[in-house]
């Protein structure tokens, strides 16, 4: 057993990350210079999450016979997206108006200091739903990769994808060409994630040594709230979705544990994007359908994020005695709808859209983001674990759902038989 988890990546992030709590807790000043390790191991996945993206979905796309297929599952895919992130704002304002942990605080909103979230919301006002779209648009191809915007890479790829599928077997080496770079990225990937248990560890000691654990105690009850609600959300909707589309969670859930952790150890969701993309296609899902859902669930499927944004706003709203009855939690629902997608899946970001929100109520106090950031890290894990558990399960559902799901090797995959993707072998579950 203990050889087992000192080889597999799972058992190495575990004892890291455990190895970060405890010295960000003894040792405070080692815990925070441990942060570099962290940030330089989401800086790694970062820089080849744009290119996998985008041999993904050309690939995906250049290989379909039928390109209807692809404008089908898109669909279903943005109406899966909206109802699921739908049920995660619900249950988040359905758990924080029961249980309410910001009631009995009674914060002055005056005593609050607005510069406290003045640095999330410059440059961060609620857009239009046509200024969304268009910044979907890059300014160029070169750009899009160069800020590592997610929705921008996948336009880029999907109007490439198209191009090459259009023009057929006179680009044949174009398309070998990109299935060749995929193998050669995915390699990378696996070189990459030796690295993953310095990554959790320098976070988890940074987040612990930084916070520092006396600093819960006064606000435990939203972290448990938060926590809670992120399991009940996994086990009852995705559980739902998932037996909808003839999947077991708990046989996912173990088929992933290795990108959870990660996910955990990092607050970052998207710092294990390369691997979900890796073994969704060894679990069978065809290639355009991962290299679709993925990128796009990063933008409009943050389930995570929006269970914290529902119950931190109202949180806030209770603690400084801000009073939201029925039509203004209403209102505040509609909000959150469009300040949930876009954000990124990196720790931090929530941060931006929190004050956003706040500011877009237009009622409750935006200072009240001083009232999260000493906890935010402690949320960001569930973030990240809930949005990568998300997105996981919307690509099988999708698969699934569009007839571009291989059953049986989904089959072999969820017992526990290795596999590879494009040649590159990983890790057996």
């Amino acid at each position: 057993m203990l050889r087992r988890i000192g080889t597999s990546l799972y058992g190495q992030v575990l004892v890291a990350t455990l190895l970060g709590v405890l010295l960000g807790y003894f040792h405070h000043d080692a815990g925070i210079a441990m942060k570099p390790l962290g940030d330089g191991f989401i800086k790694l996945v970062r820089m080849i999450a744009g290119p996998i993206i985008f041999c993904t979905v050309v690939g995906g796309i250049a290989g379909m016979r039928d390109v209807k297929t692809v404008g089908r599952a898109g669909l279903l895919t943005l109406l899966y997206f909206e109802v699921v992130t739908t049920l995660a704002l619900l249950l988040g304002l359905l758990v924080v108006n029961v249980v309410k942990p910001g009631v009995g605080m009674n914060i002055d909103p005056a005593t609050l200091d607005p510069r406290a979230a003045a640095d999330y919301l410059r440059g961060n006002t609620v857009h239009s739903v046509s200024d969304f779209f268009l910044a979907i648009i890059p300014s160029s191809p070169v750009d899009a990769f160069v800020r590592v915007d997610i929705l921008q890479i996948l336009c880029v790829s999907v109007i490439f994808g198209f191009a090459l599928q259009a023009l057929g077997a006179t680009v044949a080496p174009v398309v070998s060409l990109v299935d060749s770079l995929s193998q050669v990225l995915f390699r990378i990937v696996a070189l990459i994630m030796r690295v993953a248990p310095i990554g959790a560890f320098g976070a988890m000691a940074f987040t612990v040594g930084n916070f520092g654990v006396d600093r819960l105690k006064p606000l435990v009850l939203l972290i448990a709230c938060f926590w809670i609600t992120c399991a009940l959300f996994v086990v009852i909707v995705l559980g739902i979705a998932t037996r909808l589309a003839g999947v077991s969670l708990w046989r996912l859930l173990r088929y992933i544990r290795d990108e959870i952790l990660v996910a955990f150890g990092t607050s970052s969701s998207e710092s294990v994007l390369p691997r979900l993309v890796a073994k969704l296609e060894a679990a069978g899902v065809d290639r355009s359908i991962v290299g679709l859902v993925i990128p796009a669930g990063y933008s409009f499927n943050l389930d995570g994020t929006a269970i914290y944004l529902s119950i931190a706003t109202l949180f806030i709203a209770q603690a400084t005695n801000t009073h939201l009855g029925f039509s203004q939690q209403a209102v505040l629902f509609a909000i959150l709808l469009v300040t949930s997608k876009g954000s990124a899946g990196v720790a931090g970001a929530a941060l931006i859209v929190l004050a956003g929100t706040l500011a877009a109520t237009g009622t409750i106090p935006v200072g009240g983001v001083a009232l999260i950031l000493g906890i935010h890290r402690f949320m960001g894990e569930g973030m990240a674990v809930t949005n990568s558990i998300g997105n996981a399960v919307a690509t099988l559902v999708i698969g699934r759902w569009t007839g571009h799901l291989d059953t049986e090797q989904l089959d072999r995959c969820l017992s526990n038989v290795p596999h590879a993707v494009g040649g590159v072998p990983l890790d057996p579950v």
